[in-house]
């Protein structure tokens, strides 16, 4: 599995809005989303679901150099 990199702004901004997000989470669902779509200003979205987010949507935007997939 390759290492995730992760942005400032995620690090001081989405993960102090969002306590409950982990990670490791967003990482498989960039590596296995179940979909995924170029946004504009060279952005990826991704979706997909974790059972241990109670098998929810989690949705992760990422910049294109760190969006191997696409």
């Amino acid at each position: 599995m390759k290492e995730t990199g992760f942005t400032g702004y995620f690090e001081r901004e989405v993960l102090r809005k969002r306590p409950y997000l982990k990670k490791e989470w967003c990482a498989k669902i960039v590596q296995n989303p179940l979909r995924f779509e170029r946004q504009e200003k060279n952005r990826f979205r991704f979706w997909g679901t974790l059972p241990e987010f109670g098998g929810r949507f989690l949705r992760v935007v990422t910049l294109d150099d760190k969006a191997d997939n696409p």
